[in-house]
């Protein structure tokens, strides 16, 4: 039997060393839990602890109760904190906004991109892979500007205006993103080819290519932030 906890907890720490049992595969999913009186004088709290702590992880999609029947293991893996889940959610809703303007300015930059355009946009890129030793904020605001580039190139005064109004939300949820997802300590320029092939695609005037690869790299990094953890 697991060593009792001998001093007072939080309940979020009773959370957390049931979370461990349950990664430890203690308990294999569809499980049923023992009762709370049991696991109260395991971990030696109260039930009202047990049942608080419970309550997280079943907020948290590792458990599920079902009423008159008991606790049952919904899933072993990772806890993502739920603060961290509606950060992501947060974010997530950020990135659909991004879909909804950025994938439309790419094909329109591809149509009508100058070469002046085009210069900009490949000055935002050197600037961009510039910052990789830079803080987050200063990369963020590096990779808005390869973006802001795309969409004045689309030549369209409402769409600028619009991504213009955009950008201070925009620079808020990208620092975040960084932040939950960590790619900045996985690769010091995440997506620097995406981002590459997407000017690339403008300046060849290759407007299908242009929306593809705008709209794949903002699914996978919508798929990334709803996947927290």
């Amino acid at each position: 039997m697991p060593a009792p906890i001998r001093r007072h907890l939080l309940t979020d720490q009773a959370a957390d060393l049931l979370q461990r049992r349950l990664a430890d595969g203690e308990w294999e999913v569809g499980a049923k839990l023992p009762g709370e009186t049991t696991l109260a004088a395991e971990l030696g709290v109260g039930r009202s602890t047990v049942r608080e702590a419970l309550r997280i992880l079943a907020g948290q999609g590792l458990l599920r109760a079902k009423q008159g029947a008991g606790v049952f293991v919904e899933s072993t893996g990772p806890v993502v904190a739920w603060e961290t889940v509606l950060r992501g959610k947060a974010v997530a809703e950020v990135v659909e906004v991004r879909n909804a303007i950025e994938v439309e300015a790419a094909r329109l930059a591809a149509e009508r991109a100058t070469a002046d355009d085009v210069a900009v946009m490949r000055r935002a890129l050197d600037r961009r892979a510039a910052e990789f030793a830079a803080g987050d904020r200063a990369f963020v605001a590096a990779d808005i500007d390869v973006h802001r580039a795309v969409v004045a190139a689309a030549h369209n005064a409402v769409l600028t205006e619009l991504f213009e109004t955009f950008v201070p939300r925009l620079t808020e949820a990208m620092v975040d993103m960084v932040d939950l997802l960590g790619t900045r300590s996985r690769d010091p320029e995440p997506d620097a080819d995406d981002h590459r092939a997407l000017v690339d695609a403008i300046a060849a005037g290759d407007a299908e290519a242009a929306v593809r690869i705008s709209r794949a790299h903002l699914d996978t990094m919508l798929d990334a932030v709803r996947r927290p953890g």
